[in-house]
């Protein structure tokens, strides 16, 4: 509940301080006299658009500060508390203020912390409902009208429009990934198809890790099978001789190499240092007899065999071209140099992805399943949502049609028409639009063909009073909706606004004076000679000055005679009414 509003360098306020309490408030004064910045200066409080131009001429910002008493385990509180700001006064009173330069520089605060504008706004969910002309002019669009349908409608509506908005959400989600996958099927198909060629091709071929290098070694050796041959027999003959012949040469290196063991070991008796001389050439000896040994086998193993090398020949060419192909394919790892190795990972990444490529297909079975499901989950939720738009639209026409009738207009009927879109959207199946038929026999129109202009003030109201209502906030505030109503209706008015304040914080800027007669509290602001508002020109009136000034909305005079008869009267008849039904609170 709002206690105390400080408004400075707002249009023609220079400086107020609004005093605030339960019940019903009125705001009064005389056109021009600045009562409607004290709305302007609350929407500005509760995160409304910092407008510069409402800046006063010569001041450099226009500022607004609230007290306000919350719940210290509320939302409000809590957010507050997130924010990095405080409760005063034992945790209860949250001091909030916001500002705007001149040059359009907008600053709020929250329990002494600076904060996002937005904090603001959010907080006023909770705390504060507005309504007044603009919100009238926002209420005869279409949209806007099934919102304020489900609002009225209350938590149990709301969470229905929730949940049906959580499974539209997800139906929309598979659809559209659907969607993807099944645009994508084509380029999918294609390459799996490319993949499954080269994978064939590959596995046809059969590689094996390392065979690339062990064949170029085979394709060299057999094509210079001869040479390599020659090159083995010549030096096994230097070092053995020539082991067909039967006998060894003189000249060949083993027979050397004896020849030598001989003459050390014959004299190495006379000296160690010859003795182990002649002990690496017994070494060598055995050495050089093992490779002459070797080089015979080797020489005798070596085939020159045409066709082995053409198969070999053939084999390399076979794995060349997968190197071609696949050595340097996308999917490849990038290599300097491509080679069998290359085409082996690449097989390997191919089935992974084919796999995959695969996998996609299994997903959009899965997904098609899945967006059925979920399509029938929001074709039901949304006729869950339709019927009960529908029970709220009775119940939403039959109350404002009863404060209608007792707003002078007794023979008029509106309606919420809950009417079919062609397929279903975020907020359900339904459009609502409110109808008005203003007399017997006239058919229900939308509000804005089936109300004059004064039947419009009316009904707005009728409508407004019914979702202030549904609304659970603590505080409301009302400007001037009550414009073009007089007489009989303009007591009711009065008489409603008196009845929600019963409950709830209601803040009224209004001309009439058979609404100001309900006040449990009454400010006049009056401009001072300058044409500002300061602080003396906000005054809370005692029983003499609402007379005088209901005598003055009455008569346009304060001090005539007749006025404040009328005022007293309409005082007493209202305090007689109030005392009757309980009072504020029952």
């Amino acid at each position: 509940m709002l206690e105390e509003v400080r408004i400075s360098g707002l249009g023609v306020i220079d400086e107020a301080v609004l005093p605030l309490s339960p019940g019903l408030t009125v705001v009064t004064g005389e056109t021009g006299a600045g009562k409607t910045m004290v709305v302007t200066g609350l929407g500005l409080l509760f995160g409304g658009r910092a407008d510069p131009a409402r800046v006063r001429p010569g001041a450099d910002r226009a500022s607004v500060e609230g007290r306000l008493r919350v719940d210290p385990g509320g939302n409000p509180a809590a957010a507050v508390a997130e924010a990095g700001g405080d409760l005063d006064d034992e945790g209860s009173t949250l001091i909030i203020s916001r500002s705007v330069s001149a040059e359009g520089r907008s600053r709020a605060y929250a329990g002494g912390r600076s904060v996002p504008v937005s904090l603001l706004t959010y907080l006023a969910d909770d705390l504060i409902a507005v309504h007044g002309q603009a919100d009238q002019q926002q209420l005869l669009r279409p949209g806007r009208q099934r919102e304020a349908l489900d609002r009225f409608g209350g938590p149990e509506l709301r969470a229905l429009l929730a949940g049906y908005q959580r499974a539209y959400a997800r139906h929309l989600a598979v659809a559209g990934e659907l969607v993807q996958l099944r645009e994508q099927a084509a380029e999918r198909a294609r390459e799996a198809g490319d993949l499954s060629r080269g994978l064939a091709e590959v596995d046809q071929a059969g590689p094996a890790e390392g065979e690339d290098i062990e064949l170029a070694a085979e394709d060299e050796r057999l094509a210079n099978a001869d040479a390599l041959a020659s090159a083995a027999t010549t030096a096994h003959e230097a070092l053995l001789g020539d082991p067909s012949s039967g006998s060894y040469q003189a000249a060949d290196a083993v027979s050397l190499l004896g020849a030598a063991r001989q003459a050390l070991e014959a004299a190495a008796i006379h000296d160690p240092v010859l003795a182990q001389l002649a002990g690496r050439v017994s070494e060598a000896a055995y050495l050089v007899s093992d490779v002459a040994t070797e080089l015979a086998s080797y020489a005798q193993g070596i085939d020159a065999d045409p066709r082995r090398l053409a198969v070999v020949q053939e084999r390399r060419a076979e794995l060349a071209r997968l190197v071609r192909s696949y050595g340097t394919a996308e999917l490849a790892p990038a290599a300097s140099v491509p080679d069998l190795a290359a085409v082996l990972r690449w097989a390997k990444l191919a089935r992974e992805r084919l796999a995959q490529l695969q996998g996609d297909d299994d997903k959009i079975t899965e997904l098609a399943a899945a967006e059925a499901e979920l399509a029938a989950t929001v074709a039901e939720l949304a006729g869950q949502l339709t019927r009960a738009r529908r029970e709220v639209a009775d119940r939403f026409g039959a109350e404002v049609t009863a404060e209608l009738a007792a707003l002078a207009m007794p023979h008029a009927r509106l309606t919420a028409a809950v009417l079919p879109l062609r397929e279903p959207g975020l907020h359900g199946a339904d459009d609502v639009e409110i109808r008005l038929a203003a007399h017997p026999g006239a058919p229900p129109l939308p509000l804005q063909k089936g109300a004059s202009g004064g039947e419009l003030s009316r009904v707005m109201l009728a409508i407004e009073v019914v979702f202030a209502g549904a609304d659970p906030v603590p505080t409301f505030v009302f400007d001037e909706v009550d414009a073009g109503v007089g007489g009989r209706a303009a007591v009711e008015v009065g008489r409603r606004l008196a009845r929600l304040a019963r409950r709830a914080q209601v803040i009224v800027v209004t001309h009439l004076p058979q609404v100001a007669a309900y006040a449990d509290a009454h400010l006049m602001v009056e401009k001072a000679g300058d044409g500002s508002v300061t602080r003396s020109g906000l005054t809370l009136l005692d029983q003499d000055g609402r007379v005088r000034e209901l005598a003055r909305m009455l008569a346009g005079v304060a001090e005539s005679e007749h006025g404040q008869a009328h005022a007293g009267e309409l005082l007493d008849a209202a305090a007689r009414e109030r005392a009757g039904s309980g009072g504020r609170g029952s």
